[in-house]
């Protein structure tokens, strides 16, 4: 148990008074406690263990861990004093409700005889008895126990003004706090930037600075670097200055219109190419607008005015056609989701419509016409001979579409018809602007029969795609035909092997070898 002195013990006040040896013995007492005082802070300022400093910059790391160890042995030679409890000398618990109470009494009654007291015994040769100002110990400041007696964490003692903090403070090393508050020069810190640091652009604040800061970003060839720059600028710059110091830097200015098309800022991009006096460009980013409307009355109006913008030849053809197109989906919409819901219409009832045309491409549209309104008259909307005259639709295209749509519901006399056509004199051929080899892969897909696909295997004009074509998809007659007029009996010999004995074909090939009139080359 450790006795600590009581602040209110009464001495006389005149030596030669009864009670004068008490004096002398408690200004001894008093000297001993200075002496152990001095002792103690002797002991603490001769330790081995040394303070953290920031002096040397060369082993911070080193100086971090020696500050740790010294904070851990402070705190194994106090450990064992924690278990120990206090008593003053009324034998009261330092930290009690009661201590507490006649502590704070004492001092506020005592402060002012304590200084008439002292200015009256100046001249004594015998010291004052110390009093003891708090009740916190190192131990408490490691373990968190107050003046009340309960605990309190580690960083709430930190913060505690009133306690004398005897561990060093732990702080970042000054290279970190280099990365916030050094004075870097432009070309620094874009090189930072490069490498990911985190660098404050807030301090340039001058438009030369901030120009020299984009040049830089330039010269480096970084276009992340280069948008980061160039966000900042657009924050603290006035729009105008922004616009006029881009027009001759034309790297930074394309990186600046691209990250507005990303970020969808559209009315700041329609400014900028208004000030360079792009025209073109403004119309075609007042056109892209269309494209987040997604009622088609309001997409057809919003069209119907981008047709009066300042486009080039070549695009205003493509708006205007984009709005006719629009216009025409909506009356076919209209039209045969009537005929739909009321059952009119054979082929709706059969194949019935899995999405709406609204909105959906040129080539998709004359697919959907190809489709459902394939025997239409020409004047109607629907009709796809009249899309084609309407948009100037290529044969080659028209075409493709036509047979994949008329394959695909097996009307096999629709396509015949797209192939035929008759000359002056009226004679009937067979042309396909897409090369029949094409058509012979579409009608496969579309499981065509073989007698289909033999007629137009035939039309294909190269002998070694015919043939490559008729073998694959078993054309045994295209085969034999084209081997009887190459007359070539080895390969005929060979094919007959591959065809089922005592078929129809393998008939046909007998019947050929055994023909006498037929020259054969080998």
């Amino acid at each position: 148990m450790v006795l600590c002195a009581e602040p209110t013990v009464s001495l006389p006040l005149n030596p030669g008074e009864e009670g004068g040896g008490t004096l002398r013995a408690v200004g001894l007492a008093a000297g001993a406690m200075n002496r152990m005082k001095v002792d103690e802070e002797e002991y603490w300022h001769s330790s081995k263990c040394k303070a953290f400093t920031f002096d040397d910059e060369d082993d911070e790391l080193s100086q971090l861990k020696e500050s740790k160890r010294a904070v851990n042995s402070l705190r194994d030679i106090v450990d064992d004093d924690d278990d120990l409890e206090k008593f003053s000398w009324s034998g009261e618990p330092v930290g009690s409700i009661s201590w507490s109470i006649k502590e704070t009494a004492s001092s506020s009654s005592n402060a002012p005889e304590g200084r008439d007291s002292g200015l009256q015994k100046g001249s004594s040769s015998h010291p004052a008895l110390p009093k003891q100002a708090s009740s916190y110990s190192i131990s408490s400041f490691f373990k968190g126990r107050n003046k009340l007696g309960s605990f309190q964490s580690l960083s709430d003692a930190l913060s505690d003004t009133g306690v004398k903090s005897y561990a060093p403070e732990l702080r970042r090393p000054k290279a970190e706090y280099k990365d916030y508050t050094s004075d870097w020069s432009p070309k620094d810190t874009v090189r930072r930037m490069q490498r990911g640091k985190i660098c404050s652009l807030e301090r340039f604040r001058s438009l030369r600075e901030k120009l020299m800061l984009l040049d830089e970003a330039v010269a480096v060839h970084d276009g992340n670097v280069i948008t980061a720059i160039l966000i900042f600028l657009k924050r603290t710059l006035k729009r105008e200055i922004l616009f006029q110091e881009l027009e001759v830097r034309q790297v930074a200015l394309r990186h600046l219109i691209h990250f507005l098309k990303e970020t969808g800022e559209q009315k700041l991009l329609l400014d900028l190419l208004r000030f360079l006096d792009r025209t073109e460009e403004v119309a075609l980013s007042q056109y892209r607008e269309h494209l987040s409307i997604q009622d088609a009355e309001k997409r057809r109006e919003f069209l119907k005015g981008c047709i009066r913008l300042p486009f080039s030849s070549e695009d205003a053809v493509h708006v205007l056609d984009h709005y006719t197109l629009l216009e025409r989906q909506i009356i076919i919409e209209a039209n045969d989701r009537h005929l739909e819901a009321a059952g009119q219409s054979e082929i709706f009832r059969k194949y019935p419509r899995k999405a709406s045309i609204l909105n959906m491409p040129l080539v998709t549209t004359l697919f959907y016409s190809c489709f459902y309104h394939y025997t239409e008259a020409e004047g109607t909307f629907s009709s796809p001979i009249n899309l084609k005259k309407t948009f100037k639709i290529p044969d080659k295209q028209y075409v493709l579409t036509a047979l994949a749509a008329r394959a695909k519901l097996r009307a096999w006399h629709d396509v015949d018809a797209l192939f035929t056509t008759k000359n002056w004199l009226g004679y009937t051929k067979k042309r396909a602007p897409i090369g029949f080899h094409r058509v012979v892969e579409i009608l496969q897909r579309n499981s065509a029969p073989v007698q289909v696909l033999q007629e137009y295997v035939r039309l294909v004009e190269d002998v070694e795609t015919r043939l490559n074509l008729a073998m694959k998809y078993k054309c045994h007659d295209v085969v034999i035909d084209t081997y009887r007029d190459l007359k070539d009996r080895h390969q005929l010999m060979a094919y007959r092997c591959k065809v089922e004995r005592g078929s129809a074909e393998e008939d046909k090939i007998d019947s050929i070898l055994s023909n006498l009139q037929i020259r054969w080359k080998n």
